[in-house]
């Protein structure tokens, strides 16, 4: 086991992007309390970039913190908001969940039978962000479609593979939990919508491997 010089170890920071949806606030709560009960010596807390409180500028303050960007690529939030947050503290942000090869693993378990494969993301205009999709997608050999915006929208890629052929068409959720986004792909004509990521335990263990990676370091010993 680590030592660390005040016998104590850093607070895991979970940090979420936050969502209006009360099934989604659950999930992510759920999550954040099956890492607490996987490691008890640790302090974990729950915060937000978005739309729910407390936010991560605030929740970090005072703390010894690792924090953790419960997000699946280096948008935005990690680069700007979690960085941010980060720097005018005493704290360091371990890396996004995403992308990595156990998300795709639990994409791929979950795909099933199908002809083809959509996979499905929020939506940025960031180019960071686009590439960790186009990077997963090539992974599963899937169509990369966007849950927003103007462009690749989920149904339209969805019917166009209809057009082409397929016949049985899998989206794959590269969501980590329920909101508007996930609901919407119930609609886009697809046969199967794979659950939300946090639904997998690997997931916890995910969470933890991104903190440890960290903590392991000098400045915490």
């Amino acid at each position: 086991m680590t030592e660390y010089l005040d016998g104590r170890p850093p607070v895991l920071l979970a940090v979420a992007h936050g969502t209006r949806s009360a099934a989604g606030q659950a999930q992510i709560r759920d999550l954040v309390d099956r890492v607490a009960c996987r490691r008890p010596e640790l302090d974990v807390r729950l915060a937000y970039v978005d739309v729910q409180q407390p936010r991560v500028g605030e929740a970090i303050q005072g703390l010894d913190a690792v924090v953790v960007p419960l997000l699946l690529s280096a948008g935005y939030h990690v680069r700007v908001d979690i960085a941010e947050a980060v720097a005018a503290n005493t704290a360091a942000a371990a890396a996004p969940l995403g992308p990595d090869p156990v998300l795709t693993g639990s994409l791929r378990s979950r795909i099933g039978d199908a002809d083809a494969v959509v996979l499905a993301a929020a939506g940025s205009s960031d180019p960071a962000w686009r590439a960790d999709i186009a990077a997963v997608a090539a992974e599963l050999g899937a169509h990369v479609a966007y849950a927003s915006g103007t462009e690749l929208r989920v149904p339209d890629v969805v019917a166009r593979l209809r057009e082409q052929g397929a016949r049985r068409i899998t989206v794959a959720a590269y969501l980590l939990a329920e909101g508007l986004f996930y609901r919407s792909l119930h609609r886009a004509g697809a046969d199967r919508v794979t659950p939300p990521l946090c639904a997998d335990p690997a997931v916890v263990e995910l969470v933890l491997a991104r903190y440890d990676h960290l903590t392991m370091a000098p400045s915490h010993l």
